[in-house]
């Protein structure tokens, strides 16, 4: 069952397998861990060609966002236990660089500009006041 378009980001669990269906197309699955303290598992899967390259360059802990169709399936263990399994049909895989200092060095580096955001109190006296207000 499909349920929404899901953006999830976390660290890989275990490292992609690619496997190809009978036209030859190419299919990589891994997990992702999406749990902060404790451990959330989520598989994806990724049935696009045009996502082989990056899955295929991912390996164990590297860091990923992800966004694609969440999807719920039950299955029965060997006791007869229904089980759920949540999986995300991948759209998107992007590697999330380790350091903040690799994306700035490679932006600075490209000739792009870099945003810098005001700290809080230095646009703190520019709010507008109560009887500016239009409503």
């Amino acid at each position: 069952m499909t349920l929404a378009k899901a953006v999830v980001t976390g660290s890989i669990y275990r490292a992609p397998e690619k496997r190809f269906t009978q036209n030859n197309v190419p299919v990589s699955s891994f997990v992702l861990n999406i749990g902060d303290r404790e451990e959330m598992l989520l598989r994806v899967i990724a049935k696009r060609q045009s996502l082989d390259e990056v899955v295929s360059s991912l390996g164990k802990d590297d860091r990923v966002l992800v966004e694609g169709r969440l999807q719920i399936t039950t299955v029965k263990n060997e006791s007869g236990a229904e089980r759920r399994i949540f999986e995300i049909d991948a759209n998107t895989v992007e590697p999330i660089s380790a350091t903040a200092g690799i994306g700035a060095s490679s932006a600075a580096s490209s000739n792009e500009e870099i945003v810098k955001f005001p700290k809080e109190e230095e646009f703190a006296d520019e709010l507008i006041g109560e009887d500016e207000i239009p409503f």
